[in-house]
C-alpha cells in the first residue's frame, strides 16, 4: 500500500515531541537513542530508493525514471544520463539501483522498473555500465510473467547473494491476488537469476513441469524490502498486506508464505479475503502488523554509532509517518517502538550507511535524504 493506493492509518504505540520549521537540528526525546536528524538532500521528486556507492557517494532513484546523485554532501542539480524510460503511472516507476558485487571492477549496476503500457505492463530488471555520470550498455536481463494491466503491486526490490545470484520481488498485480500460488506466474513471488539473466540449476523449481524455473519462494502480496543480516546468513523480507496483515518474513527457497489463501488482514471493503491465518505447508510470519503500517524500506542495523540499536531491524511506515524499530533478541522480536514521527513524514527509505549512521528518505513531490546521528 502506498500514496496512490487506499491509505489506512495506524494507532501509534507512543507520541514523540512534536516540532516545528526545517529538519536540519530536529532533537527528539524519550527514545532508545537520543538522535539528531540532518537534511542530506531536498527537493526530491517521489525519491524511491537510496544506494551507497564505494566512494561514500550515493544515488537517489526518483519514482518518475530519474537517479540523482549526492557526491560530497552535494546534490548534483541534474539527473543522471543514460536510464531507460519507465512507466510512470500511479506505483508504477523507476524502483531500485543495486551495485554488482563486483563494481569497483566491472561498473555494472542494476535497475528495477516498470515497464509497458496500461494495457500491458510488468516489473523488468536490466544492468548496464556506470561511469559516475551515465549509464551505458543496458541489457534487459529480466521481464515478469506475465504482464498485467494494473499500475500497482510491482514489488521491484532487489537483493544479491553470496554466491552471486539475485533476488527479485515481484508483486502480485492487485487483480491477480490468486496468481501469487501458481507456480506458472512470476506475480507474487521472489525470484532468484544469476546476473546476466539466466536461471541458476539449483532454483527450488528446475524442472518441475508448470513451474517457472526462475522462483524462489511464492505466497507473497507486494514485498518492498529484502535484505540478508551479514552476521546470520538470515534473509528477511517485508510486505504490504490489505487492511492488516503487513508481514515480516524469514526467506527460504522453495517455501510458500500463504498469499491469499492465509492473511492476517481484511479487503479494503471490509470484506474478508479468506477465513485462514494458517494453513498447511505455509509459512508464519516473523511479525505482522494489524491494523496496517505499509511498510517500505527496510535494513539491519549493524555499527557502534548507535549500539543500543545494533542488530535490529528498521523498516519505514508509509501510512503511520515514522520508522518502526523492531527489536531483535536471539533471531525474534521482542519489541517495537516508533521513531521520527515528529517530522510528520512518510518514510519511503531506510539504509545503514558506510559511516554507521542510519538514512532516512522521505516520500512525496518534496522528498529529502535526512541523516541519523548520535545527539551531541
Amino acid at each position: 500500500m502506498t500514496k496512490r493506493e487506499r491509505t489506512w492509518t495506524t494507532i501509534a504505540v507512543f507520541l514523540l515531541m512534536a516540532v516545528g520549521g526545517g529538519v536540519a537540528s530536529v532533537r527528539a526525546q524519550e527514545t532508545s537513542a537520543a538522535y539528531e536528524v540532518v537534511s542530506v538532500a531536498e527537493g526530491l521528486d517521489h525519491p524511491w530508493s537510496l544506494t551507497f556507492m564505494p566512494d561514500g557517494s550515493a544515488l537517489i532513484v526518483e519514482l518518475p525514471g530519474n537517479i540523482r546523485l549526492v557526491r560530497g554532501g552535494v546534490l548534483s542539480p541534474d539527473p543522471i544520463g543514460g536510464v531507460p524510460e519507465v512507466y510512470f503511472e500511479s506505483q508504477g516507476g523507476l524502483f531500485d539501483v543495486l551495485l554488482d558485487p563486483a563494481f569497483a571492477e566491472n561498473g555494472l549496476v542494476y535497475l528495477s522498473y516498470a515497464h509497458g503500457t496500461p494495457g500491458k505492463n510488468g516489473t523488468r530488471v536490466a544492468r548496464a555500465h556506470f561511469d559516475g555520470s551515465t549509464l551505458s550498455d543496458l541489457n534487459v536481463i529480466f521481464d515478469a510473467q506475465p504482464t498485467k494491466d494494473t499500475p500497482v503491486h510491482y514489488g521491484g526490490r532487489m537483493l544479491f547473494l553470496p554466491d552471486g545470484t539475485l533476488l527479485i520481488t515481484v508483486g502480485d498485480g492487485f487483480d491477480y491476488r490468486e496468481q501469487a500460488q501458481k507456480l506458472d506466474a512470476d506475480l507474487g513471488k521472489i525470484v532468484r537469476i544469476n546476473r546476466d539473466g539466466s536461471v541458476p540449476e539449483d532454483n527450488p523449481f528446475v524442472g518441475r513441469e508448470g513451474a517457472r524455473a526462475e522462483i524462489w519462494t511464492y505466497g507473497h502480496r507486494n514485498a518492498q524490502g529484502i535484505l540478508r543480516d551479514e552476521a546470520s546468513g538470515i534473509v528477511y523480507e517485508h510486505e504490504h498486506g490489505p487492511r492488516g496483515g503487513d508481514e515480516i518474513n524469514i526467506i527460504e527457497p522453495g517455501k510458500n508464505y500463504g498469499w491469499p489463501v492465509i492473511t492476517y488482514g481484511l479487503d479494503y471493503s471490509g470484506a474478508r479475503i479468506s477465513p485462514y491465518t494458517e494453513y498447511d505447508g505455509m509459512e508464519q510470519p516473523l511479525l505482522h502488523w494489524t491494523p496496517s503500517i505499509a511498510p517500505a524500506g527496510f535494513t539491519i542495523y549493524r555499527g557502534d554509532v548507535f549500539p543500543e540499536w545494533d542488530g535490529d531491524l528498521f523498516v519505514g511506515a508509509l501510512a503511520a509517518k515514522h520508522l518502526r524499530r523492531v527489536d531483535m533478541e536471539d533471531g525474534k522480536p521482542v519489541g517495537q517502538e516508533e521513531l521520527f514521527g515528529e517530522l510528520g513524514q512518510r518514510i519511503r527509505e531506510v539504509r545503514t550507511g558506510p559511516d554507521g549512521y542510519l538514512y532516512l528518505v522521505t516520500d512525496g513531490e518534496n522528498g529529502s535524504v535526512l541523516r541519523i546521528e548520535p545527539k551531541r
